[in-house]
């Protein structure tokens, strides 16, 4: 009988153990992996390239596909600040233009880049946020003129801002909606990105 009772709050612990649940994590703090896709569109005007000017003038909507990792860092209990990186395709997103026997032509091949957001929380699931970073793409490019026909790859990089509105779904998923607007130009060069993606991620 002794035993038994010495044995019931051990007993009894374990069951509380078992039958209290987990704590819910903290949302928006820690790592995160996630994927996306949606709308993109190119616009290239005269391009300053490896192997020459690219006068493409002209723009290329196609959609976009990508893989982003990040980390959150809570400052308060309303903001957040995250680091991020990405990686990106386009579908069918070369932008050529051909006339008066010349041809000029961008075809990118993929995107990374590199940024951070400043988020508010508007309630304990819900992020609106803006960003700004960096931005490399890599491109296949071909000019034919009166001159020769030239082939090479090469690379744009430049910026991006934009912003948007995340939600967790579970204590672990959450999903969001974001603008972003690139500009891999630079000097006198035209080379803008609009970008509409939708997002899901998995926070550890």
């Amino acid at each position: 009988m002794k035993t038994i009772i010495a044995s019931a709050p051990t007993a009894i612990a374990a069951v509380l153990a078992i039958a209290t649940p987990a704590a819910a994590q903290e949302a928006f703090q820690g790592p995160y992996a996630g994927i996306e896709a949606g709308w993109n569109k190119n616009k290239v005007g005269s391009a300053d390239t490896d192997v020459g000017i690219a006068n493409v003038h002209t723009s290329k909507d196609s959609a976009t596909a990508g893989i982003f990792a990040g980390y959150n860092y809570k400052v308060t209990d309303k903001i957040v600040l995250s680091g991020e990186a990405g990686f990106s395709m386009g579908f069918d997103d070369q932008a050529t233009r051909s006339g008066g026997g010349t041809l000029a032509s961008i075809d990118p091949e993929y995107t990374f880049d590199v940024g951070v957001r400043a988020g508010y929380l508007v309630n304990d699931k819900t992020l609106v946020y803006v960003r700004g970073g960096y931005e490399n793409l890599r491109a296949s490019v071909r000019i034919n003129d009166a001159t020769a026909t030239r082939y090479g790859k090469d690379n744009f990089d430049g910026w991006s801002v934009g912003g948007g509105v995340e939600r967790m779904l579970t204590d672990k998923v959450s999903a969001r909606v974001e603008y972003r607007y690139s500009d891999l130009g630079g000097g006198d060069a035209k080379f803008q990105r609009h970008q509409a993606l939708v997002g899901v991620a998995y926070h550890f």
